[in-house]
């Protein structure tokens, strides 16, 4: 009898462990979000860094900013697309939609209260901690260590804000984002084409 319930407590831990690796492998899908959100916010911070540099609507430049509402648009869009197709949502996935729904509420939460005391300098290094929280977190929990790299790079680069007084401090969003999104979503891209090809 003992036997029986050994055997069948490795059988249930092998299928768990085959459950994770599965949701792991879809979650990653083929790093859609990742490329999205990376190259919208590197143009806006580009974008927005050049107009103030060598324009004169400085004062408008922040208008840049309204791309990420049509980004948000199309990942409300195309997560609802991905969740009609989906048969079963495992507690990976959900566990990773609540650690970046957490990010999204902070990051919405750390822009007006930076707006209202006008201070853009805290504001970037609090941006740059809040990008590595969830990017480490989803690669430790996927076991992917490119996010998880990405997202120490961006506690790094969040911690060097506070020494930059003037506008350069925009172009810190550029290596945050190559790192913690841009890299690892191509990664995941070709890391999905492989397991669907093999």
């Amino acid at each position: 009898m003992s036997n029986q319930a050994q055997l069948s407590a490795q059988s249930s831990l092998a299928l768990i462990e085959s459950m994770i690796n599965k949701a792991q492998n879809r979650y990653s899908e083929n790093g859609t979000l990742y490329l999205l959100w990376g190259w919208i916010i590197f143009t806006c911070s580009l974008v927005h860094y050049s107009l103030l540099t060598y324009t004169s609507m400085g004062a408008n430049a922040g208008y840049i900013w309204m791309l990420t509402i049509a980004a948000l648009a199309y990942q409300l869009y195309y997560l609802n697309s991905k969740e009609k197709k989906e048969t079963v949502k495992t507690y990976t996935d959900e566990m990773i939609g609540y650690v970046w729904m957490v990010f999204g509420i902070s990051m919405g939460v750390v822009s007006f209260i930076s707006a209202k005391l006008g201070n853009w300098q805290l504001m970037y290094a609090l941006i740059l901690l809040l990008y590595g929280m969830p990017t480490f977190l989803t690669g430790a929990i996927m076991r992917f260590s490119p996010l998880k790299i990405g997202g120490i790079v961006c506690w790094l680069l969040s911690v060097s804000a506070v020494y930059i007084s003037t506008k350069e401090i925009i172009l810190l969003l550029i290596p945050a984002v190559i790192s913690a999104w841009i890299i690892p979503g191509y990664l995941l891209r070709a890391k999905f084409k492989n397991s669907f090809n093999g």
